[in-house]
């Protein structure tokens, strides 16, 4: 099975553009006593994740990304665990609900409005179901478009697979801080793959070592190709 990594299509006709984000997310972290780092990360986007159930108080505090220690970002991991999917990662900054905002130009069926974000037109998604990809997850966005002929955006909501071989990290890479977890990783170049770590299905999925890299599989990328669904490259990734 070959694995590939997504590009958004650099081709001038593709000019949409969403400013936009989602409803709630865990807050940043204040540095850490112990390694010092702080902050949010990317990649960790639940769009289908509705929290509207939670507490008042609680709904303000996943509304402000600004950092809070790590023992209220534990206490707010916990209080969102029940409603999340089970294996889902919830560090400081990951996102939840739909995404809602504006947005202008032109989409292909496909879109990578940011790199570590995909939406599909609603038609495209369907298309790549009825062709038998699996796994596919799509949330309705709220984006509002000034024009009739509007598309209809689903973010995809992706499962955490796979790790990265350690062939192509560094030798004196630090283990993870123990006291916040975090990871002194930054992503190699080149990209390999750990062969054993991925999945036969979903088609679609973030590389659990590193959430801000989406990774599709033959299946997909074959099905994208036949149905000549535009918007996106794919690059294949060396697997070991």
């Amino acid at each position: 099975m070959k694995f590939y990594r997504l590009e958004r299509d650099p081709s001038p006709r593709y000019t949409g553009y969403l400013n936009a984000d989602h409803k709630w997310g865990l807050p940043g972290l204040e540095p850490c006593p112990t390694c010092k780092c702080g902050g949010a990360g990317s990649g960790l986007e639940y769009p289908c994740v509705d929290l509207s159930s939670l507490p008042p108080h609680e709904l303000a505090k996943l509304s402000d990304p600004w950092p809070v220690p790590l023992k209220e970002i534990e206490r707010l991991r916990e209080v969102v665990r029940p409603l999340v999917p089970p294996g889902a990662m919830l560090e400081p900054g990951t996102l939840f609900g739909p995404l809602q905002g504006t947005g202008v130009g032109y989409f292909g069926q496909l879109d990578l409005y940011v790199p570590w974000a995909l939406c599909l037109r609603r038609e495209a998604l369907e298309r790549l179901q009825e062709a038998g990809v699996r796994g596919l997850q799509g949330c309705p966005t709220r984006i509002r478009f000034r024009t009739k002929h509007a598309p209809t955006l689903l973010e995809m909501q992706m499962e955490l697979h796979g790790q990265l071989h350690p062939d192509c990290l560094p030798p004196d890479l630090q283990p993870p801080c123990p006291t916040c977890g975090n990871e002194f990783l930054t992503r190699p170049d080149p990209i390999i793959l750990d062969a054993a770590t991925l999945p036969p299905e979903p088609d679609l999925f973030r590389l659990r070592q590193g959430a801000t890299l989406i990774v599709a599989n033959e299946r997909f990328v074959e099905t994208v190709r036949r149905l000549e669904l535009d918007g996106v490259l794919f690059h294949e990734l060396e697997v070991r």
